[in-house]
């Protein structure tokens, strides 16, 4: 991986390293799988009924220790664990991506072409001996017929 970006003279294009994808600062949930998760305000977790309220500066000053503290302790901790624990999720992710690849497709292909086989020859087997014999036993009672009479 010499360079970021290595130019390719004969196509005329740009080719990036897939390593080196451009992130968004901006928006840092772009699929907004957390969405639903972790947006927690102040009114979500501590909320005075009526009849029942503080007063307005203890209010105001629990808002603001609220989500200032919210704000800085998650700044902390992502500070102080953010990179090992990506870390960490990046060799489990790898670790899955190997056993996906490298054993549980071959695995299921392989199940699919023994089945195939087995299919082929249970198939085979059914329609050689069973289905002639079912044949000639729906031949035989296929004459018999019933007569229900009803006698007063």
């Amino acid at each position: 991986m010499a360079d970021q970006y290595q130019y390719n003279a004969s196509e005329e294009k740009i080719v990036h390293d897939s390593h080196t994808k451009e992130i968004d600062l901006i928006n840092r949930d772009p699929k907004q799988i957390n969405e639903d998760v972790v947006k927690v305000e102040f009114e979500d977790v501590i909320a005075e009924p009526d009849g029942t309220h503080s007063l307005d500066g203890v209010w105001k000053l629990s808002y603001t220790t609220f989500t200032v503290s919210k704000y800085w302790c998650y700044r902390i901790l992502s500070a102080v664990f953010g990179i090992p624990v990506a870390l960490l999720w990046g060799f489990l992710f790898a670790c899955i991506s190997f056993c996906h690849i490298w054993a549980v497709v071959p695995c299921i292909k392989s199940c699919l072409i023994e089945s195939q086989c087995i299919s082929r020859i249970y198939s085979l087997c059914i329609q050689t001996f069973c289905d002639p014999f079912f044949e000639a036993l729906g031949k035989i009672f296929s004459s018999i017929r019933v007569l229900m009479r009803k006698e007063v």
